[in-house]
């Protein structure tokens, strides 16, 4: 049987196209399916989204081509420090400091903004004769044949893939048409996402502040801008988020603080539920999951994006393995090495997050004094602390060649 190509993805977000990029050179013919009709454009305007890249990522874009074309705009993490922390008190004068000149490789990760890595993932697609990118096009039905996949559009076209990934995040349509289900909850929390500018430099330094209603992240961007990651119980969230620029400004200062002088938001606000959620399987006959679409986690350590990137990268390595064996690269044996070598890792990461958050998100004084005094002592121990870096730069376990140096 012909196939219109040797694998199919769902979801046009970063993860997917990544994947595309990544399968295009070891050989593998690939459409790229993206549900959304909006092409991202060279000079967008900054809309406030950005991503924290630890470094092993910054190694899969570096592989794929797309590095190279926003390192100029990626701005380097050069300390991390974590703190608790209440509004209109500041942070604890106990924290964790993450000095990334403890690292031979370099800065522990980067910053890039939406607006630059989607567009550069995009361009170095249109530069592959292997890949195709289809936009707004959207997929109702999928079968699976003894020789691949069959995926309905809404065009009512059909396409036929060897493999089918789905990279279409949470509530993924992929797993629900495989018989995917899934195992998490919600927290009572949710996610307020905006950008800053700020009167002093950051000094490329990215805060944790674990406030009692929960996590707030103040991450270095370039220039005098950070982006913020405020998580709140969601009936206060709710009420915050239906604010004006200048009413939630008033919420944000008394929990940012002004250790970097007076702030002033810049691009877009943005919301989202939070929760956690691990898919039951990976895998399924010539299917396979990647990213949100596998495994969700808490925000808490900025780690959600760089799990994609660490499926992308295991599971073209495992592909490209099958196929220089000869093997059929979307059977089971071979899909199963995949799920074998991510779910564990990809479920550590979300049970650790989800203790995290559980520890850290309230105001229970022995508690409080608990956490204090023990990232006192944590910071005291230069290996302890060194491998909690290596971790945050995704430097440990079983590393993907793509991500290695």
């Amino acid at each position: 049987m012909e196939h219109d190509c040797d694998i199919a993805i769902v979801g046009g977000g970063l993860n997917g196209p990544a994947l595309a990029l990544a399968a295009a050179q070891v050989g593998l013919r690939v459409i790229v399916l993206d549900a959304t009709s909006h092409k991202p454009r060279k000079n967008a305007k900054f809309d406030g989204r950005a991503y924290a890249l630890a470094l092993a990522s910054k190694r899969l874009m570096a592989a794929v081509g797309v590095w190279e074309n926003v390192a100029q705009d990626a701005e380097p993490m050069l300390n991390i420090r974590v703190s608790d922390g209440r509004a209109g008190v500041g942070a604890s004068p106990f924290f964790m400091d993450f000095d990334h000149a403890e690292l031979e490789e370099g800065p522990m990760g980067y910053m890039v903004e939406d607006r630059h890595l989607r567009y550069a993932l995009q361009a170095a697609m249109q530069t592959s004769p292997l890949i195709e990118y289809r936009l707004a096009t959207r997929v109702t039905g999928q079968s699976t044949g003894p020789e691949g996949v069959t995926l309905s559009l809404a065009n009512n076209q059909k396409i036929t893939t060897r493999l089918l990934v789905g990279a279409d995040g949470r509530q993924s349509g992929t797993a629900a048409r495989a018989g995917i289900t899934y195992t998490g909850w919600q927290y009572s929390q949710t996610a307020l996402v905006c950008a800053v500018e700020h009167d002093r430099p950051h000094g490329g330094v990215a805060h944790q502040f674990f406030m009692p209603a929960g996590p707030m992240a103040v991450l270095p961007l370039s220039a005098r801008r950070s982006t913020v990651v405020w998580s709140e119980k969601t009936d206060s969230a709710t009420v915050i988020k239906t604010l004006d620029d200048a009413a939630f400004l008033d919420v944000l200062r008394p929990r940012f603080g002004d250790f970097l002088g007076d702030i002033a938001l810049t691009g877009g606000r943005f919301s989202y539920p939070l929760g956690m959620m691990i898919a039951k399987s990976y895998i399924a006959p010539n299917v396979a999951l990647i990213g949100d679409a596998a495994h969700g986690v808490h925000p808490i350590a900025g780690q959600g994006l760089n799990a994609g990137l660490r499926d992308v990268a295991a599971l073209i390595q495992v592909l490209s393995e099958a196929k220089q064996r000869g093997e059929d690269f979307a059977s089971q044996p071979v899909l199963a090495r995949y799920q074998l070598w991510r779910r564990f890792d990809a479920t550590a990461l979300a049970v650790a997050t989800d203790g995290f958050n559980r520890l850290f998100s309230n105001d229970n004084p022995i508690l409080r004094l608990g956490r204090d005094l023990g990232m006192g002592m944590l910071n005291a121990m230069p290996k302890v602390r060194r491998g909690i870096l290596r971790e945050a730069a995704g430097l440990t376990g079983d590393l993907p060649d793509l991500m290695r140096e």
